[in-house]
């Protein structure tokens, strides 16, 4: 089997940096984990990638100068890993921004030029993660959970089947591994509404420490009525934009009882999933910002019947994970591997995403 240098790229729906990870894989085991970091945006960019999203797919009109702005601040950043690390990868995944995603129309953008890319580095670039499997009738997310399957066989161990990976983000999904089966979808709301929240009252970009949570109180009535939206009980597959949810259940409370409130929702929504699944499992390993909440790790370990973990636990780096993913996937599309499954994107069979675009081309 080949195995190659692959560097992958993301930045999340927070928006909150780009995150670079290199990684030696076959594209289907990893072979060594190599330097990971996240870059911020630079503070223009990021406040128009925000407005981009809240937008809801208005204002397109600002997609393709936004998209240069993605664009460059991803080649800073990436020029600047590469020197810093002294790598020459094979390749490099651009994910870009996603500003938009319906999958319900077969929708989802991801904003920046990932031939300008290639141009400047002098380097193949692997873009388009997404457009394959919503081209086959599939949601375009989550598109991790077979780069999941390979860690848990590889740093887990089956007898810890069935498990999940708990991915917390601006939205939250799940992957659900028991032996060959795997089954992935989106559960709910992640950071996103407690960060808006927060961020609205003047209190920071993010619940720090979950502080603010802890402080409050959860309004149980508002809460249960949240709970009763009916994307919480379909079965999966499904996905979610970022701003498919909303927090103003939550208006008209203090900053502290808002704050709790959301966080129990983000819980319950993860805890209604849970009932969704084959069988429970008996250990949920969680990524993402999520991860370092230890309000909201209390949470989870209170809903759901399994253990709560993170990946960290297991030598797994939850800040660099969807980079190292995206890198997984790229190996992936160089050995014609499938990236997504019907059981995971609800795409019609088993499709190999991406497109490679070569420097100077």
């Amino acid at each position: 089997m080949t195995t190659w240098s692959v560097v992958g790229t993301i930045s999340g729906t927070s928006a909150d940096g780009i995150d670079l990870a290199e990684i030696a894989t076959d594209g289907r085991t990893v072979a060594r984990f190599g330097p990971a970091e996240t870059v911020a945006y630079r503070p223009e960019t990021r406040r128009r990638v925000l407005e981009a999203a809240a937008a809801k797919g208005a204002r397109r009109e600002d997609w393709p100068d936004l998209a240069r702005a993605v664009t460059r601040d991803h080649l800073a950043a990436l020029r600047s890993y590469l020197d810093t690390h002294g790598l020459s990868p094979d390749a490099v995944v651009f994910h870009g921004q996603t500003v938009w995603h319906d999958p319900a129309a077969g929708e989802t953008v991801q904003l920046g030029d990932p031939q300008a890319l290639a141009d400047a580095l002098g380097l193949p670039v692997i873009g388009d993660v997404r457009l394959a499997d919503m081209a086959a009738g599939g949601q375009g997310a989550p598109l991790v959970p077979v780069y999941h399957q390979a860690l848990a066989r590889s740093l887990v161990g089956k007898d810890r089947e069935p498990l999940c990976f708990l991915n917390i983000g601006g939205v939250s999904n799940l992957t659900y591994i028991d032996g060959d089966r795997l089954l992935a979808f989106d559960t709910g709301p992640g950071n996103a509404l407690l960060d808006d929240w927060v961020r609205r009252h003047g209190a920071g970009d993010f619940d720090a420490g979950g502080k603010l949570s802890a402080a409050g109180g959860v309004d149980e009535q508002r809460l249960n009525e949240a709970l009763s939206h009916p994307f919480l009980a379909e079965p999966g597959p499904k996905s979610l934009d970022r701003y498919s949810f909303s927090a103003e259940f939550a208006e008209g409370l203090s900053l502290e009882d808002g704050a709790a409130t959301l966080l129990a929702f983000t819980a319950g929504t993860i805890a209604r999933a849970e009932e969704l699944l084959p069988r429970h499992p008996g250990l949920w390993l969680v990524c993402g910002g999520g991860r370092l909440n230890p309000v909201l790790m209390g949470a989870l370990a209170d809903r759901l019947s399994g253990e709560v973990v993170s990946t960290d636990r297991f030598r797994i780096d939850g800040d660099a994970l969807e980079a190292q993913a995206m890198a997984f996937l790229g190996a992936r599309l160089k050995a014609g591997l499938p990236t997504t499954f019907p059981d995971t994107t609800g795409t019609s069979r088993p499709v190999t995403g991406g497109r490679l675009y070569a420097p100077g081309v």
